[in-house]
């Protein structure tokens, strides 16, 4: 529900969000009262000491108090538990209850510091009674200092800007002077995020680039949270409502249809010599994030392997290659990849906003100069990633619309410049003249690596590029098409990632605000049976995920609850869950990069995909399997290099396997 509104400003805090925090606070009360109950009973023969009087009459003074307390609490729980996110009328006492909550600290701070006051005097009285009132002092301080540490996290900076707001709704906003608080708002809420993310930000530098990324991501957030008015909790609700919705829809759909391709077809030919390609050049993007993920791959003896080249000092052969920053990273790089030095002609560990980290490299076995550019590893990768703006990409091809992803295309601007402007490229070729150019990367590298080729293929039309799990928002649809060619992407599962653009989110948010006004379960409800189905799974027929007995009609009619969740009514949102998005002219819809080969796991599996044992399937997939980001326990792990590393091992050696059984009769199933 819209944030609760206290002392005349708006907290991103919502009235059925204190189930779960006034549950744990009132076992806390609970057993603190039993606890002081207990040593009062026990000891009250102790206390005819000099100041016993004083420790007497704090301990039942603190229990009357508790008393009040634990019974506020209870108060506050029950009234949290009533109604729906979308119903707040059976909680609208809960404001009542909260100043009565909050007055009350006011007293037990007066007595806590009392209490501590008494004891520091040296009152000399039985050491265990004064050693239990010292616990209860302290406890009482610990209470006190964790309930300021909430209201500081559930403090909201435009909270006295969108008080007026959240109980107000959409209708109440037409007006012109309304439009401009609105815009007023929304510029206070760039300036709130670019104030955050500078703090989060705070050690990477102050250079224009960075100045800019912080502007970009600061509007991103904004724009993307100013139109809605959900509290954290209410978006966690929504996500494992969708996810049970999903598998919902996904369980009662009727059996795909299955062609089998016969070994000989050139589809099924070209699925396996691609497949193998993505194996081969899956290593090279993985040497690409140097010794981290070597050792995350190898917690056991990956240190032991490469602790050598961090410490001993600089070889002959170490000076050849060319590059920056290479500190403990060649000899993962050696490792991951099976080269030698004499293989690698530059390798650049020089990291910052819009500028990549990358290697070049000989690859004898497929005849090839391969340039592998690293994805996110660093705060800095992360404001490349978030600045989300499209701009015109500057490359010589004859598409007529070049938009693409702002930050990434700068990123890849700048390898390109490496490449061609201090002669790595040249210098690779003058060695291996009748060799072809390929280039490769993983997530933000990989959306680099696509837009890289592009801009090479002028001077190299060999070219090839394999994208690993490259985001969503890249570039144009007329640009996707181009790409096809030259350039093929590998997906695996549910991978959040290749699905991840504006235009997916904005669909994402609207799904949320759906399902969660479809839905008439308290929230703690939802949230309990969400995080059983994300730990052990079970039926999603058994969790609410739409208005119970509602008939499917009334789904596709706007729910007067759906709209109390926005702060303003917003041209780009629509009721219906079939309409289009109209998108911002700054975040128009963005596409991934060529062709898409998808990995999908067979079988039941792990929730969390830690079962080593997995078996895949790989298939050429439409760009429009990838217009919904998907919820599940797996949307992370899938995107993890190592995770993809051993799907690609797995199908691989599998598809092989099969091809070489001539019982099998066909060599892969894809599903249409």
């Amino acid at each position: 529900m819209p944030g609760m509104v206290l002392f005349g400003r708006r907290w991103a805090i919502a009235s059925d969000d204190l189930v779960f925090p006034g549950f744990f606070e009132l076992v806390v009360r609970v057993l603190w009262w039993i606890g002081i109950l207990t040593l009062y009973l026990m000891h009250r023969g102790k206390l005819d000491c000099a100041g016993g009087a004083l420790l007497s009459s704090y301990l039942i003074v603190l229990m009357i108090l508790l008393a009040v307390v634990i019974c506020t609490v209870s108060a506050i729980m029950c009234v949290s538990m009533r109604g729906t996110i979308c119903n707040p009328g059976p909680r609208k006492s809960m404001s009542k209850l909260l100043y009565i909550r909050l007055a009350l600290f006011f007293p037990e701070m007066v007595w806590a510091s009392l209490g501590a006051a008494w004891v520091a005097d040296g009152v000399q009285c039985d050491r265990t009674v004064v050693n239990g009132i010292i616990a209860t002092v302290v406890v009482s301080w610990i209470i006190i200092a964790a309930t300021v540490v909430s209201i500081i996290i559930v403090f909201d900076p435009l909270g006295g800007k969108m008080a007026p707001y959240s109980s107000a709704g959409p209708s109440h906003l037409d007006s012109h002077d309304s439009s401009q608080l609105l815009n007023g708002l929304k510029t206070a809420a760039t300036s709130v995020w670019e104030t955050r993310i500078k703090l989060l930000c705070c050690c990477i530098g102050k250079d224009d680039h960075t100045r800019v990324a912080f502007s970009s991501t600061a509007e991103l957030f904004s724009t993307y949270f100013s139109d809605t008015d959900l509290v954290p909790s209410d978006i966690a609700a929504g996500l494992a409502l969708l996810h049970q919705q999903q598998d919902n829809i996904r369980n009662n759909q009727e059996p795909a249809q299955v062609v089998c391709h016969a070994p000989g077809s050139s589809q099924e030919a070209d699925l396996d010599a691609e497949l193998e390609n993505c194996h081969h050049y899956m290593q090279f993007a993985a040497a690409a994030y140097g010794w981290p993920l070597y050792i995350y791959r190898n917690p056991l003896t990956g240190l032991c392997r490469i602790g050598g080249d961090c410490c001993r000092s600089r070889t002959t052969d170490y000076d050849l290659v060319g590059g920056d920053q290479l500190n403990c990273h060649f000899g993962s790089i050696l490792h991951t990849t099976g080269l030698q030095y004499r293989d690698f002609i530059h390798v650049s560990f020089h990291d910052k906003v819009y500028e990549l980290p990358f290697l070049v490299a000989l690859d004898h076995r497929k005849e090839s100069v391969v340039v592998a550019v690293r994805g996110t590893m660093s705060l800095q990768d992360v404001l490349t990633d978030l600045s989300a703006e499209s701009e015109v990409l500057d490359v010589e091809c004859e598409v007529q619309d070049r938009l693409a992803h702002k930050g990434i295309s700068q990123a890849a601007r700048y390898v390109y410049r490496r490449l061609i402007n201090d002669g790595i490229l040249s210098q690779a070729f003058s060695i291996a003249p009748e060799y072809r150019l390929v280039i490769v990367g993983h997530s933000l590298g990989g959306g680099a690596a696509a837009l890289l080729a592009t801009m090479l293929r002028a001077a190299y039309p060999q070219v090839r590029c394999y994208a690993f799990s490259p985001p969503r928002g890249l570039w144009s649809k007329a640009l996707h098409e181009y790409s096809q060619s030259f350039i093929v992407s590998l997906v695996l599962g549910k991978d959040v990632i290749p699905r991840l653009s504006v235009t997916n989110l904005e669909d994402l948010k609207r799904r949320i605000l759906r399902v969660v006004a479809h839905c008439n379960k308290p929230k703690y409800k939802i949230l309990l049976h969400g995080l059983w189905y994300e730990l052990f799974g079970g039926n999603p027929n058994n969790f609410p995920t739409e208005l119970d007995g509602g008939d499917q009609e009334v789904l596709t009619q706007p729910l007067l609850g759906e709209q109390s969740l926005l702060t303003r009514w917003s041209p780009a949102y629509s009721f219906s869950s079939d309409s289009p998005l109209d998108s911002s002219p700054k975040y128009p819809p963005l596409y991934p990069p060529g062709r898409i080969i998808h990995l999908q796991e067979e079988g039941a599996s792990g929730r969390f995909g830690c079962c080593s044992a997995a078996h895949y399937s790989a298939k050429w997939s439409h760009e429009a399997e990838f217009s919904k980001i998907l919820i599940g326990p797996k949307m992370l792990t899938d995107h993890m290099p190592d995770i993809l590393m051993r799907a690609l091992d797995s199908v691989v050696s599998d598809r092989a396997a099969c091809v070489s059984c001539p019982a099998q009769g066909v060599s892969g199933v894809d599903v249409a």
